[in-house]
């Protein structure tokens, strides 16, 4: 195999030219693994796009339908195509009998992602093209993973709490029928507009943690399910998709407006991690938190409990009293969640409903232009020991 001059910048040794070391980079940070055109996000404008479409112009107009299939496909829906689109979800919105007796037979306090890691895992045993890894049936498992992924929340929570699952509404939207199988109740429509926006929101975004496990999981040509599986593991990371949770229970915890900069205080001389501030990407302003910011204040005058909310904009500024960090996604998000009820161990489960798109796009898009994701290490153990017998040890 040759080598170009780029790739022999090393130290010559007898007349030969050695490869230079790959740099470590901890975390990754700055690296570029991946060429996509499904999401592109940009910290320093604080600029999130999908397929080329500002997140501020889908963020309020466009239903989580068109948007999905906007990054499974490329563009957005004709009516045609999203009417088609709406058809294959309504009919995909149902599990497999065996899947209801899993979830009856887990304990009650099974914490939800792990439920619907699980049960998505155990979606691949009834898929009849589960080994079939070409764009067109992985953009069919996808429809039916973007359809089933709600009913798994539903199902579980009201399982749990000694309730019969519900079946989806077939006249209902996406969002709409997350919360009617949920509670079984017509939602709100304002309710349905927001957690929609949510789910718009939160569709991809560029290269995080549990996308780039996907990616890795279907760069080995491993099924969709396997991929989306390993995505829900990464999610349920609380430096990942557990944010959401921990910012209302620290809202739950603190209690009271006037009790906000002394729990700030006390947080940061003790040095403890306050979720919901900061990003990997964007220091100054998280793009999604502006319109999130929007629904949570409206939803909480909206059930007369405005007090989480006013919570969140005083300890945003009591923040700022110690150190320049921001509200990202998950910050706002975790009020708006529970004044649409969402119960605090489902936020985020919710995350991978919305996500679970972008997910699956990344997989469709790693199938075409394949290659095994395989990164070098940089070795720091010992070296030059020797085996001892067991009995000199």
């Amino acid at each position: 195999m040759s080598i170009t001059t780029a790739q022999s910048t090393g130290d010559k040794k007898d007349g030969a030219t050695t490869p230079a070391k790959p740099a470590f980079v901890k975390g990754l940070a700055g690296i570029v693994a991946v060429q996509t055109g499904i999401s592109s996000v940009d910290g320093p404008t604080s600029t999130l796009l999908y397929r080329g479409i500002n997140i501020h112009d889908l963020a309020e107009r466009a239903q989580y339908e068109e948007v999905a299939f906007m990054l499974l496909y490329g563009h957005l829906p004709n009516s045609s195509e999203l009417a088609e689109f709406d058809f294959h979800l309504v009919a995909n919105r149902w599990l497999p009998a065996p899947l209801y007796a899993m979830l009856r037979q887990l304990p009650r306090d099974t914490v939800p992602m792990e439920v619907l890691r699980t049960t998505v895992s155990a979606l691949s045993f009834f898929d009849p093209e589960i080994e079939d890894v070409s764009p067109e049936a992985t953009q069919r498992k996808s429809i039916r993973l973007i359809a089933q992924l709600p009913i798994i929340c539903a199902a579980y929570h009201r399982i749990r709490n000694g309730l019969e699952p519900i079946a989806a509404n077939p006249k209902l939207s996406h969002a709409a029928n997350a919360l009617y199988m949920l509670n079984g109740e017509d939602p709100d429509p304002e309710m349905v507009a927001a957690l929609n926006a949510y789910f718009v929101l939160l569709a991809d975004h560029g290269m995080n943690a549990s996308t780039f496990t996907a990616r890795v999981v279907a760069s080995t040509q491993a099924d969709l399910h396997s991929a989306i599986t390993s995505a829900l593991a990464a999610l349920k990371g609380s430096l990942h998709g557990g944010a959401n949770e921990a910012t209302m229970l620290a809202l739950k915890e603190i209690g009271e407006i006037d009790k906000v900069d002394a729990w700030v205080d006390e947080a940061f001389a003790n040095k403890r991690k306050i979720m919901g501030f900061g990003h990997r990407i964007y220091k100054n302003q998280d793009p999604r938190a502006l319109h999130l910011n929007t629904w949570a204040e409206k939803l909480g005058h909206k059930v007369n409990q405005p007090k989480y909310y006013e919570m969140s904009l005083k300890l945003a500024l009591s923040i700022l009293r110690h150190r320049e960090l921001y509200p990202n996604v998950d910050f706002y998000s975790a009020s708006m969640l529970y004044y649409v009820g969402i119960p605090i161990d489902l936020f985020t489960p919710m995350f991978a409903c919305s996500r679970v798109a972008g997910w699956c796009a990344h997989v469709v898009e790693q199938y075409d232009d394949n290659a095994l994701i395989r990164p070098q290490s940089e070795y720091t153990g010992l070296r030059d020991l020797h085996y001892t017998p067991v009995e000199s040890r």
